[in-house]
Protein backbone atom coordinates (compact mmCIF):
# COMPACT_ATOMS: atom_id res chain seq x y z
CA UNK A 1 0.00 0.00 0.00
CA UNK A 2 1.82 3.35 -0.96
CA UNK A 3 0.35 6.17 0.40
CA UNK A 4 -0.46 9.43 -0.94
CA UNK A 5 0.71 12.79 0.83
CA UNK A 6 -2.00 15.25 1.35
CA UNK A 7 -1.12 19.53 2.30
CA UNK A 8 -3.71 18.23 5.98
CA UNK A 9 -0.55 15.97 6.38
CA UNK A 10 -2.89 12.57 6.73
CA UNK A 11 -2.41 10.04 3.80
CA UNK A 12 -5.40 9.30 1.54
CA UNK A 13 -5.00 5.23 3.25
CA UNK A 14 -5.07 6.97 6.42
CA UNK A 15 -8.49 8.69 5.74
CA UNK A 16 -10.02 5.49 3.58
CA UNK A 17 -9.28 3.65 6.93
CA UNK A 18 -10.76 6.62 8.97
CA UNK A 19 -13.98 6.23 6.41
CA UNK A 20 -14.27 2.49 7.07
CA UNK A 21 -14.16 3.12 10.68
CA UNK A 22 -17.26 6.07 10.75
CA UNK A 23 -19.33 4.09 8.64
CA UNK A 24 -19.13 1.24 11.15
CA UNK A 25 -21.78 -0.86 9.57
CA UNK A 26 -22.25 -3.45 6.90
CA UNK A 27 -20.81 -0.59 4.52
CA UNK A 28 -18.00 -0.02 5.87
CA UNK A 29 -17.19 -4.09 6.22
CA UNK A 30 -17.76 -4.23 2.69
CA UNK A 31 -15.53 -1.14 1.98
CA UNK A 32 -12.87 -2.50 4.13
CA UNK A 33 -13.22 -5.99 2.05
CA UNK A 34 -12.84 -4.68 -1.39
CA UNK A 35 -9.90 -2.47 -0.23
CA UNK A 36 -8.24 -5.88 0.76
CA UNK A 37 -9.34 -7.75 -2.38
CA UNK A 38 -8.12 -4.74 -4.77
CA UNK A 39 -4.68 -5.05 -2.72
CA UNK A 40 -4.35 -8.60 -3.34
CA UNK A 41 -4.75 -8.19 -7.09
CA UNK A 42 -2.27 -5.45 -7.57
CA UNK A 43 -0.20 -5.16 -4.46
CA UNK A 44 1.28 -1.77 -6.42
CA UNK A 45 -1.81 0.19 -6.42
CA UNK A 46 -1.97 3.64 -4.99
CA UNK A 47 -4.61 4.88 -2.83
CA UNK A 48 -5.60 8.52 -3.30
CA UNK A 49 -8.53 11.05 -2.11
CA UNK A 50 -10.08 12.91 -4.35
CA UNK A 51 -12.90 14.97 -4.90
CA UNK A 52 -13.42 16.20 -0.88
CA UNK A 53 -15.75 19.22 -0.64
CA UNK A 54 -17.57 20.43 2.49
CA UNK A 55 -20.42 18.59 1.67
CA UNK A 56 -19.26 15.12 0.67
CA UNK A 57 -15.90 14.74 2.94
CA UNK A 58 -14.26 13.22 -0.76
CA UNK A 59 -13.91 9.70 -2.31
CA UNK A 60 -11.21 6.57 -1.78
CA UNK A 61 -9.79 5.99 -5.12
CA UNK A 62 -7.24 3.02 -6.05
CA UNK A 63 -5.04 4.16 -8.82
CA UNK A 64 -2.26 2.25 -11.08
CA UNK A 65 -1.19 4.29 -14.22
CA UNK A 66 -4.66 5.92 -13.80
CA UNK A 67 -7.65 5.52 -11.66
CA UNK A 68 -8.71 1.44 -11.51
CA UNK A 69 -11.80 2.44 -9.27
CA UNK A 70 -13.33 4.65 -6.97
CA UNK A 71 -14.67 3.18 -3.70
CA UNK A 72 -18.48 5.37 -2.60
CA UNK A 73 -20.71 4.51 -0.05
CA UNK A 74 -24.64 5.44 0.33
CA UNK A 75 -27.31 3.93 2.36
CA UNK A 76 -28.60 1.12 0.54
CA UNK A 77 -25.36 0.18 -1.24
CA UNK A 78 -21.27 0.38 -1.89
CA UNK A 79 -20.55 1.11 -4.94
CA UNK A 80 -17.23 0.54 -6.94
CA UNK A 81 -16.86 2.52 -10.05
CA UNK A 82 -14.07 1.84 -12.83
CA UNK A 83 -13.13 4.24 -14.85
CA UNK A 84 -12.50 2.11 -17.69
CA UNK A 85 -15.05 -0.82 -16.78
CA UNK A 86 -16.84 -0.40 -20.56
CA UNK A 87 -13.33 -1.50 -22.26
CA UNK A 88 -12.64 -4.39 -19.85
CA UNK A 89 -14.03 -7.62 -19.94
CA UNK A 90 -16.55 -9.15 -17.05
CA UNK A 91 -16.84 -12.89 -17.91
CA UNK A 92 -18.61 -13.04 -14.44
CA UNK A 93 -20.86 -10.58 -15.14
CA UNK A 94 -20.00 -8.19 -11.89
CA UNK A 95 -20.77 -5.12 -13.37
CA UNK A 96 -24.13 -4.22 -12.32
CA UNK A 97 -24.59 -0.41 -12.80
CA UNK A 98 -23.94 2.45 -14.83
CA UNK A 99 -23.98 0.02 -17.86
CA UNK A 100 -24.91 2.22 -20.44
CA UNK A 101 -22.03 4.29 -20.55
CA UNK A 102 -19.22 4.28 -22.98
CA UNK A 103 -16.40 4.56 -20.06
CA UNK A 104 -17.44 3.76 -16.68
CA UNK A 105 -18.95 0.65 -15.53
CA UNK A 106 -20.05 -0.15 -11.69
CA UNK A 107 -20.86 -2.99 -8.82
CA UNK A 108 -23.25 -1.66 -6.25
CA UNK A 109 -22.83 -4.26 -3.54
CA UNK A 110 -25.96 -4.30 -1.23
CA UNK A 111 -25.91 -5.48 2.56
CA UNK A 112 -25.87 -9.34 2.69
CA UNK A 113 -24.20 -9.72 -0.56
CA UNK A 114 -21.12 -11.63 -1.00
CA UNK A 115 -17.99 -10.54 -3.53
CA UNK A 116 -16.94 -13.12 -5.81
CA UNK A 117 -13.30 -12.72 -4.75
CA UNK A 118 -11.60 -14.26 -7.71
CA UNK A 119 -13.75 -13.06 -9.99
CA UNK A 120 -13.07 -9.23 -8.67
CA UNK A 121 -9.42 -9.70 -8.52
CA UNK A 122 -9.28 -10.58 -11.68
CA UNK A 123 -11.27 -7.56 -13.01
CA UNK A 124 -8.60 -5.33 -10.68
CA UNK A 125 -6.09 -6.88 -13.04
CA UNK A 126 -8.09 -6.14 -16.33
CA UNK A 127 -8.51 -2.17 -15.49
CA UNK A 128 -4.75 -2.17 -14.44
CA UNK A 129 -4.00 -3.78 -17.71
CA UNK A 130 -6.20 -1.46 -19.57
CA UNK A 131 -4.47 1.86 -18.11
CA UNK A 132 -1.01 0.50 -18.85
CA UNK A 133 -2.19 0.24 -22.33
CA UNK A 134 -4.33 3.42 -22.48
CA UNK A 135 -0.60 4.57 -20.95
CA UNK A 136 1.46 3.11 -23.82
CA UNK A 137 -0.91 4.25 -26.59
CA UNK A 138 -0.54 7.75 -25.36
CA UNK A 139 3.15 7.29 -25.24
CA UNK A 140 3.54 5.89 -28.75
CA UNK A 141 1.22 8.62 -30.36
CA UNK A 142 3.77 11.28 -28.81
CA UNK A 143 7.07 9.94 -30.69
Amino acid sequence: MKPTDHPDGETASAKITRRIQELGDWRGEMLARVRQLIHEADPGIQEEWKWAKPTSGGTPVWSHDGIVCTGESYKQYVKLTFARGAAISDPKKLFNASLEGNARRAIDLREGEQVNATAFRQLIRAAVAANGAALAQRAARKK
